[in-house]
């Protein structure tokens, strides 16, 4: 029996990087995973890398996180498909480049959307779904760029930071209400995922990869299994204490 057996979970912004490392591992672990993804060919990808071992426990369905008709449509037909639903990831998430007086009004609000509101909206939608099978679990991509701030990201980290409360609102509105469903924030740093790819092809890769090390005490960035492994903890049910928290993998950035 894996650590997931028997949960049903949906992620969305699967079709690659970190959302792709944490359906793969789920899976692994004996979950049943729904890709969702506004990229509806990656996460079909996905989907059929996982079920390529013979068992047809992946699926892919279409997601534009910033839509609150497609959140509704997609987590139904996920539970009907699933056969319920025990798990919610809001990995989906963006960054654009711009100081306060540079960055563009629309390129604010288009991260703000897809940052933010897709937190809201799936966390709004799922509890529908997360009430029938508890113990439940909702699992908030956020940053450690929503913890601490840097001079050239204000849409990210303003995006981030509210990532991280919202978790905790929840988490406080679950317990108020006696359900058995937690609510927890993830906090990578520097992750080997194609968000990196405008640094390599900046600076090349190696440069690239070096420059963002030297910022990480442990000396590396981080492997998306990184990510996927603290996911997997805060799914399974070895952390049904654990609610309104948040987890940091960081490599002990936010210790300096």
């Amino acid at each position: 029996m894996g650590r997931l057996a028997g949960k049903k979970a949906f992620i969305s912004g699967g079709a690659q990087g970190l959302g792709a490392a944490m359906a793969k591992r789920f899976a692994a672990e004996g979950a049943a995973v729904t890709i969702a993804d506004i990229n509806l060919d990656g996460a079909r990808q996905t989907a059929a890398d996982i079920n390529a071992g013979g068992s047809a426990k992946a699926f892919a369905l279409p997601l534009d996180v910033t839509q609150e008709d497609q959140w509704i449509a997609a987590l139904e037909e996920a539970a009907k498909i699933m056969g319920g639903l025990s798990v919610l990831v809001n990995n989906a998430g963006i960054g654009v480049a711009g100081d306060i007086e540079t960055m563009r009004f629309e390129d604010w609000k288009r991260v703000m959307s897809i940052n933010v509101d897709s937190v809201f909206l799936g966390c709004k939608h799922a509890l529908k779904h997360l009430r029938q099978s508890q113990p439940a679990s909702i699992i908030n991509i956020s940053s450690i760029a929503g913890l601490i701030a840097a001079h050239n990201m204000p849409a990210y980290n303003a995006s981030k930071a509210a990532v991280w409360l919202l978790s905790k609102n929840v988490a406080l509105y679950c317990a108020k209400h006696k359900l058995d469903i937690r609510s927890n924030s993830i906090h990578p740093t520097f992750i080997d995922t194609p968000i990196l790819d405008k640094y390599r092809d900046m600076f090349g890769k190696e440069e690239a990869e070096a420059k963002l090390a030297r910022q990480v005490p442990l000396g590396r960035i981080g492997e998306p299994n990184d990510v996927a492994n603290a996911a997997l903890y805060l799914a399974s049910d070895e952390s049904r204490f654990v609610t309104g928290a948040e987890i940091k993998v960081d490599g002990g950035i936010s210790a300096m």
